[in-house]
């Protein structure tokens, strides 16, 4: 049996909990009542979004794979009944046609702008490139939805000391150009699980707040 929100006292005991799908989603009519709040992962496609979530839960409920833009809905899981982390579309993979893009776009867009329930977005950026054109598009979709947000640096297993360094201080640099993005970076590996204590205590300390308002 889940327990209780108010009897689960932090962040490790919450991602001991169950998290399990429960609603994938493609258009807004199909969203779920908003009933708990809601965190969402976004980033570009192959930016290991799934594995990410994956470790975050400690569990496999996020499909991976090698090809980009797999996920193609609002994919919502449950977790220990007391949020739902939400999967959303990959953006910026050239190869799905403007039509499933501007559809995608036009999704996102609506849930940002719609959902009460959202209490934070986490934008998953690709440690090894810098910022593209596409995630500054979606900063400033994010900006202009009045949604908070926070970067999220992923796969840094793969950059020595010195390029995780530059790669942080390049992101500092961004966030200081967007009104809606907190100021702190977090920086995670779904590999060795570096930072994954952080996003799992980030997220509990925001469903905490949530609660308390």
């Amino acid at each position: 049996m889940t327990p209780s929100f108010s009897s689960i006292k932090s962040a490790d005991i919450l991602f001991r909990q169950e998290c399990e799908f429960r609603f994938g989603v493609d258009t807004l009519d199909r969203l779920p009542p908003m009933t708990v709040p809601e965190f969402g992962f976004i980033g570009r496609s192959n930016v290991g979004k799934s594995s990410l979530i994956n470790a975050l839960v400690n569990r496999t409920i996020a499909r991976t794979s090698n090809t980009p833009g797999r996920t193609q809905q609002l994919n919502f899981f449950s977790l220990a009944e007391a949020c739902y982390i939400v999967d959303m579309p990959g953006y910026g993979y050239a190869k799905v046609s403007k039509t499933k893009i501007a559809a995608w776009n036009g999704l996102m867009k609506d849930y940002l702008v719609g959902r009460s329930v959202l209490q934070h977005v986490f934008l998953l950026l690709d440690s090894r490139h810098e910022i593209k054109p596409a995630d500054d598009e979606m900063m400033t979709m994010l900006d202009e939805s009045a949604v908070p947000y926070q970067l999220v640096l992923t796969k840094v297993d793969k950059l020595k000391p010195n390029e995780l360094t530059r790669a942080v201080e390049s992101m500092k640099a961004v966030i200081q150009r967007h009104v809606a993005a907190h100021p702190e970076l977090i920086v995670t590996s779904a590999v060795d699980k570096e930072g994954i204590i952080e996003l799992r205590r980030r997220v509990y300390k925001l469903l905490l707040e949530s609660r308390d308002r």
